[in-house]
């Protein structure tokens, strides 16, 4: 993406974009022009989101479809303080600093390994189905699709006719979105037509047959499926699975049922036509910018309830948690050691901690980042610090005008969804926490080309924000060498996935697993000769 070149003057070393800049322009000129240049909070045609009609071009081309001399509509004036944090950045020409930079943007090499999602050529098209399953797919967006994309392959393990699943109204959120409402229906079914039948509904003579409710058997395997479940088609026409999530196991499955699982969750889940247009829309505004992170700041009300993590929050706060956690019937564990959670690793990091966790990592204080998340809990009093060091914050809610969102704001799966393509087309994606959606993100980078995704090691992390509390350890080079030597190897690299926790017995071996779309290789990821 280039800008249009004007004359040698100080104001056109102020259009001049982060990536291509040429010469010693600062990267702190970029930011002032775009607050300067700001347009009016009215919108001009070229930020209307795309009629449905426009929308199977534009999701696949490259080529931006507005003007990219605008700043995006929404962005509000960044402050004066946040002005001086910029301003007072090192100017960084032709010299080692460029050369830093680009590194830190750089993603890993992908060793070759390649898609490989292909079906053996023993794998037939369905040739007929003995019932038809029904599908209750529970959790928030992310734990849904791996769960939907689990049943696909358990449709074609038990010969059935997979009906459109019914997504989760009962969750944390209470989001009365349907399946198609969320994904693109039509899509789903037609790129799945050779894997296993999918219709709309059930035929009406079927409607007020006797359905066999089943709560499958986590973490199972192809004889589970096929000596277990398969013969329940003998007495029933219709099955229905209770809950998706974890239902299949993560390893030891025939390669076209893992190949299937890919083809499903990567290719056949694509999101419904208005959240892909608006999702690439908020992309090319956040590109505006330069390159970017994508920030999953799991620091929400639910997660911080669920996880029992307390540290940085006021006695109130953690009381309203508590409150939250017992009032909640399925999250079963309701009295936790949040210290004992945070030593371990098991909270995510705060809004401060991931400022000084990118700060020691090198990124400018210039950096756009866009926080994929919902409301933060406390709002700008916990992301004070965080701002403070990156002034460049940027949300969908800041990005998209307030017409532009009305569609999807009381959905909070359609406002994830949102987040989750902005976050896939990052050139930087950090989450705060391993949760479901940045396992699925992860996981969806690596089978794109293994895109730049830094997981940080919070057990590690949080020894050394400790001693940063207690004065025994300072921010600076010494900090940011011992961070940097940890997440060398910890940014997306091409490796096979890990199995269970040496010595776990039983179900929780399966479930210290690395989980399979979060990476898909050797099932779907195939090294290529060069």
């Amino acid at each position: 993406m280039q800008l249009r070149r004007s004359t040698p003057t100080a104001l056109s070393a102020f259009r001049w974009t982060l990536m291509r800049a040429i010469g010693a322009i600062s990267v702190a000129a970029l930011v002032v022009v775009h607050v300067v240049l700001l347009p009016s909070t009215t919108a001009p045609d070229a930020y209307k989101l795309p009629q449905e009609r426009e929308i199977k071009y534009r999701w696949k081309t490259s080529e931006l479809n507005w003007m990219q001399e605008f700043a995006p509509p929404q962005l509000p004036k960044l402050p004066i303080s946040a002005q001086k944090v910029i301003l007072e950045m090192p100017v960084v020409g032709n010299s080692k600093g460029d050369f830093d930079l680009a590194k830190l943007w750089k993603s890993p090499s992908n060793g070759n390994f390649l898609q490989c999602v292909e079906p053996s050529s023993s794998y037939l098209p369905p040739l007929h189905s003995r019932g038809f399953l029904l599908v209750h797919a529970n959790g928030g967006l992310n734990q849904m699709r791996a769960g939907i994309s689990d049943m696909v392959a358990v449709a074609r393990l038990i010969d059935a006719t997979l009906v459109i699943p019914r997504l989760d109204k009962r969750s944390f959120w209470h989001d009365s979105s349907n399946f198609s409402n969320v994904f693109d229906e039509e899509h789903f079914i037609h790129a799945l037509a050779n894997d296993v039948k999918v219709v709309k509904k059930i035929p009406k003579e079927l409607i007020m047959t006797t359905t066999a409710v089943i709560h499958f058997r986590s973490w199972s395997g192809v004889d589970y499926y096929q000596n277990e479940i398969l013969p329940m088609w003998d007495n029933h026409l219709v099955i229905k699975a209770a809950k998706s999530d974890s239902r299949l196991a993560n390893n030891n499955l025939p390669a076209d049922i893992q190949k299937l699982r890919c083809r499903a969750f990567f290719q056949a889940l694509r999101f419904a036509p208005r959240i892909e247009a608006l999702g690439k829309l908020l992309v090319e505004r956040m590109r505006s910018y330069g390159p970017f992170i994508a920030l999953h700041l799991r620091y929400e009300k639910d997660m911080l309830a669920f996880s029992g993590c307390t540290y940085g929050l006021s006695p109130i706060e953690s009381d309203e948690l508590a409150r939250i956690r017992e009032n909640v019937s399925y999250w079963k564990i309701k009295e936790i050691v949040a210290q004992d959670q945070r030593a371990k690793g098991y909270c995510p990091l705060t809004p401060k901690e991931v400022a000084i966790f990118i700060s020691s990592l090198g990124y400018p204080p210039s950096t756009p980042i866009y926080i994929a998340a919902g409301s933060i809990y406390g709002g700008s009093s916990h992301l004070a610090d965080l701002e403070s060091r990156f002034p460049i914050l940027l949300s969908k809610e800041k990005l998209a005008s307030a017409e532009e969102l009305e569609p999807f704001k009381h959905y909070a799966s359609q406002m994830a969804a949102l987040d989750y393509i902005v976050s896939l087309e990052s050139d930087v994606f950090i989450p705060s926490y391993s949760g479901n959606m940045a396992r699925a993100v992860e996981g969806h980078r690596r089978f794109l080309g293994h895109r730049k995704t830094i997981t940080p090691d919070r057990k590690a992390l949080v020894c050394l924000f400790d001693k940063i509390n207690r004065g025994s350890l300072k921010e600076g080079r010494k900090l940011s060498n011992i961070i940097g030597e940890i997440h060398k190897r910890r940014q997306g690299s091409p490796r096979k996935r890990k199995g269970p926790a040496t010595g776990t017995k039983g179900m929780e071996r399966f479930r210290t697993e690395e989980v399979f779309y979060e990476n898909s290789q050797p099932d779907c990821l195939c090294q290529q000769q060069p």
